[in-house]
């Protein structure tokens, strides 16, 4: 920013893409940024899995709390998505661990999956409401986005004896009794 006799604030940026750097050359470093940017790195075709292995073994000698192990390894998750090959060299990758970063690297994976499955049976629940009762409000629709995972498997059952929205509120404040 500035005026014609005065530069008030200016900004100089360092321009880095990741799609240069070789993701070899982070892996020592024990840094969460560096566990979660080589999964955006300049990567073969055919390291795509030992990348989403490596960036998860890095992840796990980190010792980091488990909000953030989950935000890193989600990135990484997002960002370097496997077929089912890959995922099967993926798997192969991570049994090469030492037992301890195996067992947290399968903590995150594992927490990934559970995340798709709840997320699965939600939108399939939700698609049955919709069918079966009509649409639902956004503040019914939010009270069962936050049931758990038990919740949703007994709505499931439950909605088959629904005829209309009134049993399926009926049914939620019966939870909260």
């Amino acid at each position: 920013m500035e005026f014609p006799d005065k530069n008030v604030l200016e900004f100089n940026y360092g321009v880095v893409q990741l799609n240069q750097l070789n993701w070899r050359d982070f892996l020592q470093q024990e840094n969460p940024v560096a566990s979660a940017l080589m999964a955006k790195m300049n990567i073969a075709p055919s390291e795509r899995p030992r990348v989403k292995a490596e960036c998860l073994r890095l992840l796990a000698t980190l010792r980091l709390d488990p909000a953030r192990m989950k935000m890193i390894g989600g990135f990484v998750d997002t960002y370097l998505k496997l077929n089912a090959a890959e995922e099967e060299i993926f798997q192969t990758e991570i049994a090469k661990f030492e037992v301890a970063k195996q067992e947290v690297v399968m903590e995150i994976v594992t927490s990934w999956e559970l995340k798709g499955i709840q997320k699965g049976k939600l939108e399939i629940i939700m698609r049955q409401i919709n069918r079966k009762v009509g649409a639902v409000t956004p503040e019914l629709e939010e009270r069962i986005r936050q049931l758990s995972t038990t919740q949703l498997e007994d709505l499931a059952e439950a909605l088959l004896d629904f005829s209309n929205a009134s049993d399926l509120v009926a049914w939620l404040n019966g939870l909260e009794e």
